[in-house]
């Protein structure tokens, strides 16, 4: 299951940074606004202990990770969602992420250009907001135009139900409400799916702040921000340490943190809080030639789970060798987990868990 983040803010606040930082990849990143106008894609691995542990019990031949897709999309400017500064090329790149990480500045730098004239976050974020609200309002007004007529005449439920759906869109963006926070049925959820309306996808926002701050508490610009967004997932960051750790031995790295005061990364606390706002989870798949991390949505079965390493194994699918990573660790090794009675066969409807280790068994 590919798992797609954007990362969105306006110019000059960190993002190609940030993105140059976690994929390793010497991309622009200059002192201006646009310095970034196409969408840079890059992929880095999901960090887990677990497969280290993994790793050095079957000394497979592959050590395959968990990937996460970055996208780091062009500054957005007031006035993005009627083509200022490009915006609506931009904001097209946003919905084909499945979650918005949005990078704010939280931080006072002279040196460093700041769009809006001066560091005030709460605004940078509203001006965000606005912009993917005023985007989702112009699709959902347009295409209420077309069905309305339609299901008004006509009373065909499926007609009714985006109608519905679409109403209820309407009337909380005209609020500058955002989507993720209205409740829909499954019926609706399913008719306005594909307009992948962006604020209706979760985000994160990162709170890009001075390395010397990292282990303080909150300055003033992050306490705002943390108030202004309530019960939002915000993550203190510092674009230009995540820089320096991406060129570290892992060692190294670990050095590094200790001596900043902070115990893990701004990518792994991203990461973390992605799967977490997303709902995934991670299964394994173990062997002397392979060793692999799969991510997969809480909720699924070990049907739909075989899916995610090939179509052929959820059509033929029969069964599941199960065993967790917890009782594999505990037991010592495969055979002591079967002999503890550990290891369990699993049908088509058993819910996968995470830190589950398959095996599948399918028709060819």
């Amino acid at each position: 299951m590919s798992l797609k983040a954007g990362i969105v803010g306006l110019p000059n606040v960190g993002k190609s940074t940030l993105f140059n930082a976690i994929t390793k990849q010497n991309i622009l990143a200059a002192n201006y606004p646009f310095a970034t106008i196409d969408p840079n894609v890059g992929v880095v691995n999901v960090p887990d202990e677990r497969m280290n542990v993994l790793n050095d019990m079957y000394m497979p031949e592959r050590l395959i990770l968990a990937s996460y897709e970055f996208t780091d999309i062009a500054g957005l400017v007031k006035g993005a969602s009627t083509g200022e500064g490009l915006g609506n090329k931009f904001l097209s790149h946003i919905r084909e992420v499945d979650a918005i990480v949005e990078v704010v500045r939280c931080f006072d730098d002279a040196n460093i250009i700041h769009v809006e004239g001066d560091c005030d976050p709460v605004r940078d974020v509203e001006i965000i907001d606005l912009e993917l609200a005023i985007s989702d309002l112009e699709i959902v007004t347009n295409r209420l135009d077309k069905v309305y007529k339609k299901a008004m005449t006509t009373k065909d439920a499926d007609s009714l139900i985006e109608v519905s759906a679409l109403t209820k869109a309407k009337e909380a963006l005209e609020k500058s409400i955002p989507l993720r926070e209205i409740e829909f049925t499954d019926e609706e959820k399913l008719k306005i799916k594909s307009f992948q309306f962006l604020t209706m996808k979760p985000i994160i926002y990162l709170a890009n702040i001075k390395e010397d701050e990292l282990s303080k508490p909150d300055n003033t610009y992050v306490t705002s921000l943390k108030e202004y967004l309530e019960n939002a997932k915000v993550i203190k960051i510092c674009a230009k340490v995540e820089s320096e750790l991406s060129e570290l031995s892992i060692e190294d790295k670990q050095e590094m943190l200790e001596m900043l005061g902070v115990e893990t990364s701004g990518l792994d606390a991203l990461i973390n809080a992605t799967y977490e706002i997303l709902g995934l989870k991670t299964y394994f798949t173990v062997g002397s030639d392979e060793v692999r991390a799969w991510t997969f949505k809480d909720g699924m079965n070990a049907k739909e789970c075989a899916g995610i390493i090939h179509t052929d194994f959820e059509k033929g699918f029969i069964k599941a060798e199960v065993m967790s990573y917890d009782d594999l660790i505990k037991c010592g090794n495969e055979l002591k987990v079967k002999e503890a009675g550990k290891l369990r066969i699993e049908g088509k409807d058993y819910i996968m868990q995470d830190g589950d280790i398959c095996h599948f068994r399918f028709n060819r």
